[in-house]
Protein backbone atom coordinates (compact mmCIF):
# COMPACT_ATOMS: atom_id res chain seq x y z
CA UNK A 1 0.00 0.00 0.00
CA UNK A 2 2.59 2.35 1.12
CA UNK A 3 4.48 1.47 -2.62
CA UNK A 4 1.49 2.63 -4.48
CA UNK A 5 0.67 5.33 -2.63
CA UNK A 6 4.46 6.61 -3.30
CA UNK A 7 3.98 5.65 -6.84
CA UNK A 8 0.35 7.39 -7.06
CA UNK A 9 2.61 10.79 -5.07
CA UNK A 10 5.44 10.82 -8.03
CA UNK A 11 2.62 10.49 -10.77
CA UNK A 12 1.36 13.86 -9.63
CA UNK A 13 4.38 15.83 -10.94
CA UNK A 14 5.74 18.62 -8.94
CA UNK A 15 2.69 21.13 -9.39
CA UNK A 16 0.43 18.77 -8.26
CA UNK A 17 2.49 18.28 -5.44
CA UNK A 18 2.86 21.66 -4.18
CA UNK A 19 -0.88 21.80 -4.86
CA UNK A 20 -1.87 19.31 -2.59
CA UNK A 21 0.79 21.13 0.24
CA UNK A 22 -1.13 24.22 -0.89
CA UNK A 23 -4.45 22.71 0.34
CA UNK A 24 -3.15 20.90 3.58
CA UNK A 25 -1.73 24.76 4.28
CA UNK A 26 -5.04 26.32 3.47
CA UNK A 27 -7.00 24.05 5.52
CA UNK A 28 -5.00 24.92 8.64
CA UNK A 29 -5.03 28.30 8.39
CA UNK A 30 -8.59 28.59 7.59
CA UNK A 31 -9.69 26.46 5.25
CA UNK A 32 -13.04 26.84 2.83
CA UNK A 33 -16.26 27.70 4.08
CA UNK A 34 -17.85 24.62 5.36
CA UNK A 35 -15.58 22.74 4.13
CA UNK A 36 -13.05 22.59 7.11
CA UNK A 37 -13.18 23.34 10.82
CA UNK A 38 -10.53 24.10 12.64
CA UNK A 39 -9.92 23.92 16.16
CA UNK A 40 -7.22 25.94 17.83
CA UNK A 41 -6.22 27.04 21.42
CA UNK A 42 -3.36 30.44 21.28
CA UNK A 43 -1.98 28.83 24.68
CA UNK A 44 -2.96 25.28 22.60
CA UNK A 45 -0.17 23.18 21.86
CA UNK A 46 -2.06 20.38 20.03
CA UNK A 47 -4.53 21.52 16.75
CA UNK A 48 -6.56 19.36 14.47
CA UNK A 49 -8.44 19.64 11.00
CA UNK A 50 -11.96 18.21 10.13
CA UNK A 51 -12.69 17.54 6.75
CA UNK A 52 -15.74 15.95 5.09
CA UNK A 53 -15.16 13.39 2.42
CA UNK A 54 -17.53 14.82 -0.92
CA UNK A 55 -18.80 12.94 -3.51
CA UNK A 56 -18.76 15.14 -7.07
CA UNK A 57 -17.04 14.84 -10.52
CA UNK A 58 -13.13 14.90 -11.43
CA UNK A 59 -11.16 15.15 -13.96
CA UNK A 60 -7.93 14.49 -15.16
CA UNK A 61 -6.55 16.94 -17.93
CA UNK A 62 -3.41 17.79 -20.04
CA UNK A 63 -1.45 21.29 -20.70
CA UNK A 64 -0.85 22.50 -23.75
CA UNK A 65 0.38 26.02 -24.62
CA UNK A 66 0.38 27.91 -28.50
CA UNK A 67 -0.99 30.47 -30.46
CA UNK A 68 -4.28 31.44 -31.83
CA UNK A 69 -4.48 31.24 -35.46
CA UNK A 70 -7.23 31.48 -38.00
CA UNK A 71 -9.05 28.36 -39.21
CA UNK A 72 -7.98 28.79 -42.80
CA UNK A 73 -6.08 30.78 -44.67
CA UNK A 74 -5.56 30.57 -48.59
CA UNK A 75 -2.93 32.31 -50.71
CA UNK A 76 -4.01 32.68 -54.18
CA UNK A 77 -2.21 33.48 -57.31
CA UNK A 78 -3.53 33.22 -60.86
CA UNK A 79 -2.89 29.88 -62.48
CA UNK A 80 -2.72 31.33 -65.82
CA UNK A 81 -0.55 33.93 -67.70
CA UNK A 82 -1.45 37.43 -68.46
CA UNK A 83 -1.79 40.86 -67.89
CA UNK A 84 -4.26 41.64 -65.48
CA UNK A 85 -7.06 44.26 -66.27
CA UNK A 86 -8.88 44.05 -63.45
CA UNK A 87 -9.23 44.36 -59.90
CA UNK A 88 -12.10 43.98 -57.78
CA UNK A 89 -10.78 43.85 -53.66
CA UNK A 90 -8.33 45.48 -51.58
CA UNK A 91 -6.29 44.72 -48.63
CA UNK A 92 -8.97 44.61 -45.44
CA UNK A 93 -12.17 43.59 -47.70
CA UNK A 94 -14.34 40.78 -46.46
CA UNK A 95 -14.64 38.44 -49.15
CA UNK A 96 -16.90 35.45 -49.57
CA UNK A 97 -16.44 32.22 -51.26
CA UNK A 98 -16.38 32.57 -55.13
CA UNK A 99 -15.96 35.85 -54.80
CA UNK A 100 -14.06 37.76 -57.87
CA UNK A 101 -10.47 39.24 -56.88
CA UNK A 102 -8.75 39.94 -60.11
CA UNK A 103 -9.26 39.03 -63.94
CA UNK A 104 -5.97 38.71 -66.66
CA UNK A 105 -6.73 39.07 -70.30
CA UNK A 106 -8.05 36.22 -71.56
CA UNK A 107 -8.32 37.12 -75.22
CA UNK A 108 -5.56 34.41 -76.10
CA UNK A 109 -7.25 32.16 -73.51
CA UNK A 110 -10.58 32.25 -75.25
CA UNK A 111 -8.37 31.95 -78.52
CA UNK A 112 -6.70 28.57 -77.82
CA UNK A 113 -10.30 27.28 -76.45
CA UNK A 114 -11.77 27.76 -79.93
CA UNK A 115 -8.82 25.98 -81.47
CA UNK A 116 -9.17 23.32 -78.69
CA UNK A 117 -12.87 22.91 -79.85
CA UNK A 118 -11.71 22.89 -83.61
CA UNK A 119 -8.95 20.25 -82.86
CA UNK A 120 -12.18 17.81 -81.59
CA UNK A 121 -14.11 17.98 -84.61
CA UNK A 122 -11.25 17.71 -86.85
CA UNK A 123 -10.33 14.38 -84.69
CA UNK A 124 -13.63 13.36 -84.33
CA UNK A 125 -14.83 13.32 -88.00
CA UNK A 126 -11.54 11.54 -88.98
CA UNK A 127 -12.57 8.71 -86.65
CA UNK A 128 -15.79 8.37 -88.49
CA UNK A 129 -14.08 8.47 -91.89
CA UNK A 130 -11.87 6.01 -91.04
CA UNK A 131 -15.10 3.91 -89.59
CA UNK A 132 -16.70 4.30 -92.63
CA UNK A 133 -14.08 3.66 -95.10
CA UNK A 134 -13.41 0.13 -92.99
CA UNK A 135 -9.60 1.40 -91.77
CA UNK A 136 -7.68 -1.34 -90.26
CA UNK A 137 -8.00 -1.38 -86.08
CA UNK A 138 -4.18 0.38 -85.86
CA UNK A 139 -6.01 3.41 -87.39
CA UNK A 140 -9.30 3.25 -85.70
CA UNK A 141 -7.11 2.80 -82.39
CA UNK A 142 -5.07 5.87 -83.64
CA UNK A 143 -7.94 7.67 -84.49
CA UNK A 144 -9.46 7.17 -80.86
CA UNK A 145 -6.75 8.19 -79.01
CA UNK A 146 -6.74 11.67 -81.09
CA UNK A 147 -10.11 12.01 -80.27
CA UNK A 148 -9.50 11.55 -76.68
CA UNK A 149 -6.59 13.82 -76.76
CA UNK A 150 -8.78 16.73 -78.05
CA UNK A 151 -11.55 16.17 -75.42
CA UNK A 152 -8.71 16.81 -72.81
CA UNK A 153 -7.49 19.80 -74.73
CA UNK A 154 -10.29 21.41 -74.57
CA UNK A 155 -11.59 20.45 -70.87
CA UNK A 156 -8.24 22.25 -70.17
CA UNK A 157 -8.61 25.15 -72.50
CA UNK A 158 -11.93 25.93 -70.93
CA UNK A 159 -10.87 25.92 -67.73
CA UNK A 160 -8.03 28.24 -68.46
CA UNK A 161 -10.29 31.02 -69.52
CA UNK A 162 -12.35 29.82 -66.11
CA UNK A 163 -9.10 30.89 -64.14
CA UNK A 164 -8.20 34.12 -65.66
CA UNK A 165 -10.63 35.19 -63.24
CA UNK A 166 -9.39 35.03 -59.47
CA UNK A 167 -11.68 33.83 -56.71
CA UNK A 168 -11.30 33.69 -53.13
CA UNK A 169 -11.39 30.06 -52.39
CA UNK A 170 -12.37 30.89 -48.45
CA UNK A 171 -14.42 33.18 -46.90
CA UNK A 172 -12.68 36.12 -44.97
CA UNK A 173 -10.55 38.99 -44.53
CA UNK A 174 -7.78 40.06 -47.16
CA UNK A 175 -4.54 40.31 -45.06
CA UNK A 176 -2.48 40.93 -48.47
CA UNK A 177 -2.94 42.06 -52.01
CA UNK A 178 0.15 41.81 -54.35
CA UNK A 179 -2.08 42.88 -57.62
CA UNK A 180 -2.30 45.60 -59.76
CA UNK A 181 -3.61 46.52 -63.16
CA UNK A 182 -0.74 45.85 -65.77
CA UNK A 183 0.92 43.78 -63.99
CA UNK A 184 1.99 40.39 -65.98
CA UNK A 185 1.26 37.43 -63.70
CA UNK A 186 1.99 33.31 -64.38
CA UNK A 187 5.09 32.48 -66.89
CA UNK A 188 4.35 33.32 -70.77
CA UNK A 189 6.47 32.29 -73.33
CA UNK A 190 6.89 33.46 -76.94
CA UNK A 191 8.80 32.09 -80.06
CA UNK A 192 9.51 33.73 -83.55
CA UNK A 193 10.68 31.52 -86.99
CA UNK A 194 8.64 29.84 -89.03
CA UNK A 195 6.91 26.27 -88.37
CA UNK A 196 5.58 23.65 -90.83
CA UNK A 197 3.47 21.11 -90.17
CA UNK A 198 -0.42 19.98 -90.25
CA UNK A 199 -2.99 19.64 -87.05
CA UNK A 200 -3.97 16.08 -86.73
CA UNK A 201 -6.11 16.14 -83.17
CA UNK A 202 -2.94 16.14 -81.55
CA UNK A 203 -1.92 17.34 -77.99
CA UNK A 204 1.10 19.05 -78.54
CA UNK A 205 0.26 22.89 -77.76
CA UNK A 206 -0.33 24.15 -74.09
CA UNK A 207 -3.72 23.26 -72.98
CA UNK A 208 -3.37 25.31 -69.77
CA UNK A 209 -3.88 28.66 -71.99
CA UNK A 210 -0.54 29.81 -71.70
CA UNK A 211 -1.40 31.77 -75.28
CA UNK A 212 0.46 28.87 -77.39
CA UNK A 213 -2.09 27.59 -80.07
CA UNK A 214 -3.67 23.92 -79.36
CA UNK A 215 -3.44 20.58 -80.74
CA UNK A 216 -0.18 18.99 -82.04
CA UNK A 217 1.87 20.09 -84.47
CA UNK A 218 4.60 18.33 -86.91
CA UNK A 219 8.05 19.62 -87.82
CA UNK A 220 7.29 23.17 -86.06
CA UNK A 221 10.65 24.87 -85.57
CA UNK A 222 11.52 28.18 -83.60
CA UNK A 223 14.95 29.49 -83.70
CA UNK A 224 14.36 31.58 -80.44
CA UNK A 225 11.99 32.11 -77.59
CA UNK A 226 11.37 34.10 -74.28
CA UNK A 227 9.51 33.43 -71.18
CA UNK A 228 9.04 36.58 -68.46
CA UNK A 229 7.58 35.62 -64.59
CA UNK A 230 5.64 37.50 -62.60
CA UNK A 231 3.91 36.09 -59.19
CA UNK A 232 1.34 38.37 -57.73
CA UNK A 233 -0.82 36.54 -54.76
CA UNK A 234 -3.56 37.32 -52.63
CA UNK A 235 -4.60 36.10 -48.77
CA UNK A 236 -7.04 35.54 -46.87
CA UNK A 237 -7.25 34.41 -43.68
CA UNK A 238 -11.20 33.54 -42.30
CA UNK A 239 -13.14 35.46 -40.29
CA UNK A 240 -14.52 34.82 -36.54
CA UNK A 241 -13.28 31.10 -36.69
CA UNK A 242 -9.86 30.04 -34.94
CA UNK A 243 -7.87 26.95 -33.66
CA UNK A 244 -5.27 26.60 -31.41
CA UNK A 245 -1.96 25.45 -32.52
CA UNK A 246 -0.41 23.82 -29.61
CA UNK A 247 2.48 21.70 -28.40
CA UNK A 248 2.16 19.20 -25.16
CA UNK A 249 4.97 17.07 -23.30
CA UNK A 250 6.20 13.94 -25.16
CA UNK A 251 4.81 12.01 -21.32
CA UNK A 252 1.06 13.76 -22.41
CA UNK A 253 0.88 13.28 -26.23
CA UNK A 254 -0.30 9.37 -26.21
CA UNK A 255 -3.24 10.14 -23.72
CA UNK A 256 -5.05 12.74 -26.34
CA UNK A 257 -7.14 11.93 -29.42
CA UNK A 258 -9.47 13.74 -31.68
CA UNK A 259 -12.57 15.18 -30.36
CA UNK A 260 -11.43 15.73 -26.64
CA UNK A 261 -12.88 18.62 -25.19
CA UNK A 262 -10.92 21.58 -24.12
CA UNK A 263 -10.97 24.80 -22.06
CA UNK A 264 -8.67 27.65 -23.42
CA UNK A 265 -7.11 30.64 -21.57
CA UNK A 266 -6.41 33.82 -24.09
CA UNK A 267 -4.26 36.07 -23.10
CA UNK A 268 -5.80 39.19 -22.90
CA UNK A 269 -9.32 37.55 -22.85
CA UNK A 270 -11.48 37.43 -19.88
CA UNK A 271 -14.10 34.47 -21.01
CA UNK A 272 -13.28 30.98 -21.19
CA UNK A 273 -12.75 29.91 -25.00
CA UNK A 274 -13.89 25.99 -25.60
CA UNK A 275 -12.52 23.87 -28.20
CA UNK A 276 -12.36 20.37 -29.11
CA UNK A 277 -8.82 18.69 -30.36
CA UNK A 278 -8.95 18.68 -34.26
CA UNK A 279 -5.61 16.49 -34.65
CA UNK A 280 -2.56 15.00 -32.81
CA UNK A 281 0.75 15.05 -34.50
CA UNK A 282 2.83 11.46 -34.63
CA UNK A 283 6.03 13.65 -35.26
CA UNK A 284 7.78 15.25 -32.17
CA UNK A 285 8.79 18.61 -32.27
CA UNK A 286 11.94 20.32 -30.38
CA UNK A 287 10.94 23.01 -28.17
CA UNK A 288 12.45 26.05 -27.23
CA UNK A 289 13.82 24.46 -24.14
CA UNK A 290 14.94 21.31 -26.46
CA UNK A 291 12.54 19.06 -25.09
CA UNK A 292 10.64 16.48 -27.37
CA UNK A 293 6.38 18.00 -27.75
CA UNK A 294 4.14 16.91 -29.95
CA UNK A 295 1.40 19.33 -31.92
CA UNK A 296 -1.98 19.53 -31.34
CA UNK A 297 -4.37 21.36 -33.16
CA UNK A 298 -7.75 22.45 -31.48
CA UNK A 299 -10.56 23.76 -32.84
CA UNK A 300 -12.54 26.53 -31.14
CA UNK A 301 -16.39 26.62 -30.51
CA UNK A 302 -18.37 28.84 -32.50
CA UNK A 303 -17.31 31.64 -33.87
CA UNK A 304 -15.35 34.37 -31.80
CA UNK A 305 -14.72 38.19 -32.44
CA UNK A 306 -12.52 38.79 -29.62
CA UNK A 307 -9.62 36.57 -30.45
CA UNK A 308 -6.48 37.47 -32.90
CA UNK A 309 -4.21 35.18 -34.36
CA UNK A 310 -0.48 35.13 -32.91
CA UNK A 311 -2.42 35.94 -29.59
CA UNK A 312 -0.94 33.27 -27.00
CA UNK A 313 -2.77 30.72 -25.26
CA UNK A 314 -3.05 27.64 -23.06
CA UNK A 315 -5.67 24.31 -22.82
CA UNK A 316 -6.76 22.17 -20.60
CA UNK A 317 -7.50 19.07 -22.44
CA UNK A 318 -9.82 16.67 -20.48
CA UNK A 319 -8.40 13.02 -20.61
CA UNK A 320 -10.71 11.81 -18.58
CA UNK A 321 -13.63 12.70 -16.51
CA UNK A 322 -15.43 10.51 -13.75
CA UNK A 323 -18.60 11.59 -11.76
CA UNK A 324 -20.06 10.77 -8.13
CA UNK A 325 -16.37 9.99 -7.27
CA UNK A 326 -15.88 9.95 -3.29
CA UNK A 327 -13.15 11.89 -2.24
CA UNK A 328 -11.27 12.95 0.42
CA UNK A 329 -8.31 15.21 1.42
CA UNK A 330 -5.06 13.03 0.82
CA UNK A 331 -3.57 14.71 4.25
CA UNK A 332 -6.09 13.00 6.11
CA UNK A 333 -5.24 9.32 5.24
CA UNK A 334 -2.41 7.66 7.01
CA UNK A 335 -0.47 4.30 6.51
CA UNK A 336 0.17 1.01 8.52
CA UNK A 337 1.81 -1.55 6.17
CA UNK A 338 -0.46 -1.60 2.91
CA UNK A 339 -3.65 -0.52 5.04
CA UNK A 340 -4.60 2.72 4.71
CA UNK A 341 -6.39 4.56 7.33
CA UNK A 342 -8.73 7.61 7.85
CA UNK A 343 -9.61 9.12 11.55
CA UNK A 344 -13.75 8.83 11.51
CA UNK A 345 -15.66 11.25 13.81
CA UNK A 346 -18.00 9.30 15.40
CA UNK A 347 -20.15 10.69 17.55
CA UNK A 348 -18.09 12.99 18.51
CA UNK A 349 -15.01 10.69 19.05
CA UNK A 350 -12.28 9.78 16.71
CA UNK A 351 -12.19 6.21 15.07
CA UNK A 352 -9.04 4.79 13.38
CA UNK A 353 -11.08 3.26 9.99
CA UNK A 354 -9.70 1.12 7.62
CA UNK A 355 -10.34 2.64 4.03
CA UNK A 356 -9.75 1.57 0.42
CA UNK A 357 -8.07 4.20 -1.76
CA UNK A 358 -8.31 4.54 -5.67
CA UNK A 359 -6.92 7.45 -7.62
CA UNK A 360 -5.37 11.06 -6.98
CA UNK A 361 -6.68 13.77 -7.76
CA UNK A 362 -4.58 16.85 -7.17
CA UNK A 363 -5.06 17.69 -3.03
CA UNK A 364 -7.51 14.91 -3.33
CA UNK A 365 -7.80 11.03 -2.91
CA UNK A 366 -10.62 9.16 -3.87
CA UNK A 367 -11.73 6.28 -1.73
CA UNK A 368 -13.88 3.46 -3.07
CA UNK A 369 -14.73 1.82 0.58
CA UNK A 370 -14.78 2.57 4.42
CA UNK A 371 -16.14 6.32 3.90
CA UNK A 372 -20.01 7.76 2.73
CA UNK A 373 -20.39 11.38 1.63
CA UNK A 374 -20.75 13.55 4.42
CA UNK A 375 -18.43 11.51 7.09
CA UNK A 376 -16.14 13.86 8.61
CA UNK A 377 -12.65 13.01 9.12
CA UNK A 378 -9.69 14.59 11.32
CA UNK A 379 -6.34 15.15 10.11
CA UNK A 380 -4.91 14.02 13.40
CA UNK A 381 -3.47 16.65 15.95
CA UNK A 382 0.13 17.75 15.54
CA UNK A 383 2.28 19.63 18.01
CA UNK A 384 2.96 23.23 17.44
CA UNK A 385 5.64 25.31 19.22
CA UNK A 386 4.46 27.05 22.04
CA UNK A 387 5.80 30.37 23.06
CA UNK A 388 6.16 32.86 20.89
CA UNK A 389 4.52 32.43 17.22
CA UNK A 390 7.22 33.97 15.16
CA UNK A 391 7.94 32.83 11.50
CA UNK A 392 10.93 30.83 12.76
CA UNK A 393 9.70 29.07 15.62
CA UNK A 394 6.61 27.57 13.30
CA UNK A 395 8.64 24.97 11.30
CA UNK A 396 11.57 23.77 9.80
CA UNK A 397 12.50 26.83 8.77
CA UNK A 398 10.91 29.89 8.56
CA UNK A 399 8.03 29.89 6.27
CA UNK A 400 7.28 26.36 7.85
CA UNK A 401 4.06 25.28 9.61
CA UNK A 402 3.33 23.54 12.31
CA UNK A 403 4.63 19.56 12.31
CA UNK A 404 5.48 19.70 8.19
CA UNK A 405 8.87 20.54 7.60
CA UNK A 406 10.14 22.24 5.16
CA UNK A 407 12.26 21.21 1.83
CA UNK A 408 14.47 18.79 2.17
CA UNK A 409 13.14 17.56 5.64
CA UNK A 410 10.92 13.97 6.11
CA UNK A 411 7.54 15.77 5.59
CA UNK A 412 6.15 14.16 8.30
CA UNK A 413 1.83 14.04 8.79
CA UNK A 414 0.20 14.34 11.80
CA UNK A 415 0.01 11.22 13.40
CA UNK A 416 2.71 9.32 12.33
CA UNK A 417 2.09 8.75 8.36
CA UNK A 418 4.70 9.84 5.88
CA UNK A 419 4.04 11.70 2.47
CA UNK A 420 4.89 8.98 -0.32
CA UNK A 421 8.07 9.27 -1.30
CA UNK A 422 9.56 10.98 1.90
CA UNK A 423 9.58 15.27 2.26
CA UNK A 424 7.37 18.07 1.89
CA UNK A 425 8.22 19.56 -1.38
CA UNK A 426 8.68 23.11 -1.36
CA UNK A 427 8.13 24.67 1.97
CA UNK A 428 4.80 25.43 3.16
CA UNK A 429 4.16 29.06 3.79
CA UNK A 430 6.19 31.82 2.32
CA UNK A 431 9.43 31.43 3.89
CA UNK A 432 11.24 32.12 0.66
Amino acid sequence: MRKRLTERWRRLGRTARILLAAGVAAAVVGGGAGAYALTREDTAQAQAVQVQATSGTVKETVSASGTVEAAETADLSFEVSGTVTKIYAAEGDTVEKGDALARVDDTTLVASRTAAKSALTAAQEQLDTDESSGAADVQIASDEAAVAAAEADLDSARQAVDDAVLRATIGGTITGFDLAVGDVVGSSSGSSGSSSGSSSGGSGGDSGGSGSSMGGTSGGTSDSSSTSTSTGTVSIVSAGEHVVEATVSADDAASLKKGLQATVTVNGVDEEVFGTVATVGKVAETSSSGAAVFPVSITVTGERDDLYPGTSATAEITVKQREDVLTVTSAAITTDGDQAYVQKLVDGKTVKTAVTIGDVYGATTEITDGLAEGDTVEIEAFTRPGGSRSRSQEGGQEGGFGGFGGEGEMGQLPGGGQFPGGGMPGQMGGGR
